[in-house]
């Protein structure tokens, strides 16, 4: 499913087949955490370049439900979306929502944050609402532990994550067995172990060993510094095999896009630039642009001179920092399309740079011009 087309040092440049189509790599998915990218319609994130976008399987099963998304054909053709797809496990809600879950080797008990009824999350479980969601794409259950975490249980961590791995791959093929039709999914391995060099060996070889045709890095961008989460990137990806995508979890600030890629990553996601987007932050060339700012009322330049999207062709700061002044959707939606638009360039410009054997310069430059901005 994966096919590297060209390299520059360690950057890569690839495609990836799914059932709904192929997406060039490396690759950023906007995320559509109950179906749908918050303020863009599928038309939209079409006309930004997105190949890919990312589904919340805790989101999705709790509401509409995943027997809906399954009878209405899976998520692709749920949403209108039509391309490929990639669903998280559940594993970082589990993280984030830790107040109302218990963590046990069996599974997960929470609570549903919409109206508290409880729901148990076991490998087995999470296989197979992620195979009725329907994306081409899925994740492995896994145990994301917080930073700071002591070694004892981040190495918990790296264990349970190992076991569930293990049960949803053995799940997963019985799964497959029973299917029918032509969407079959691709299951993806996560690798653990918060900060710890040792453990990230010992949870990279384990995944590893399981022979998936994906994997990915989790545990990172969850409180660390950059240092560190470089580091440990740096450490991991040298045991994971070339020849297979390799997926960096939730790293979404421009800076670290492209500090991941030269060192060989090829498929992020993050809510990073659709979230500040509605809040009153858009990136954009010369770095992030906080247009809710008093200094923008009467500012007629676009969010982004150097941006040639239909936001930045038409309408002005002024008019954005008024729209978000009066609560209106419609400037939620001009900031989003934006922030995702220029995601989605970057990504463009990283391959063609990678293509062209001129990724370190491509950096240097992006990030000196980007640098020399406002910042958040």
């Amino acid at each position: 499913m994966f096919n590297l087309i060209a390299g520059d040092s360690n950057a890569r440049r690839g495609e990836i087949a799914t059932p709904h189509g192929v997406f060039q790599t490396p690759a950023f998915m906007p995320v559509g955490t109950s179906g749908a990218v918050k303020a863009l319609t599928s038309q939209d994130l079409e006309e930004c370049g997105a190949g890919i976008i990312l589904g919340n399987t805790y989101h999705l099963y709790l509401r509409p439900g995943t027997e809906i998304v399954k009878n209405q054909g899976g998520l692709a053709s749920f949403n209108g979306w039509n391309k490929p797809t990639l669903t998280d496990s559940g594993g970082f809600q589990v993280f984030s929502l830790k107040d109302i879950s218990k963590i046990n080797d069996d599974g997960v008990e929470f609570q549903s944050h919409y109206d508290g009824s409880r729901h148990l999350f076991t490998p087995e479980k999470v296989m197979e609402i992620e195979h009725d969601i329907g994306a081409d794409i899925i994740m492995a259950f896994d145990q994301c532990v917080p930073y700071p975490a002591d070694n004892k249980l981040a190495a918990e961590g790296v264990r349970r994550t190992y076991d569930w791995a293990k049960r949803c791959k053995e799940q997963h093929q019985r799964l497959l067995e029973w299917r029918t039709g032509d969407i079959k999914p691709s299951l993806f391995g996560i690798v653990q172990g918060s900060v710890y060099p040792d453990l990230r060996t010992q949870s990279a070889e384990q995944i590893v060993s399981l022979d998936f045709p994906g994997n990915a890095i989790g545990g990172l961008s969850v409180g660390e510094t950059k240092g560190e989460m470089e580091e440990m990137l740096a450490h991991t990806i040298q045991y994971l095999p070339e020849e297979k995508p390799r997926y960096f979890m939730g790293v979404g600030y421009p800076e670290d896009l492209l500090m991941a890629v030269s060192y060989g990553v090829d498929m992020f996601d993050c809510v990073l630039p659709t979230r500040n987007a509605r809040t009153g932050c858009v990136f954009t060339s010369d770095g992030p642009l906080v247009y809710r700012n008093a200094s923008y009322a009467d500012d007629s330049r676009p969010l982004d001179p150097n941006c040639d999207c239909k936001v930045c062709q038409r309408y002005s700061r002024s008019y954005l920092r008024h729209m978000y002044n009066q609560s209106e959707i419609t400037g939620m939606v001009l900031a989003t399309y934006h922030s995702t638009y220029f995601f989605q360039n970057l990504m463009r410009q990283i391959r063609s740079a990678i293509q062209e054997s001129r990724f370190a310069a491509f950096r240097t430059d992006f990030l000196e011009k980007y640098n020399s901005g406002e910042s958040i």
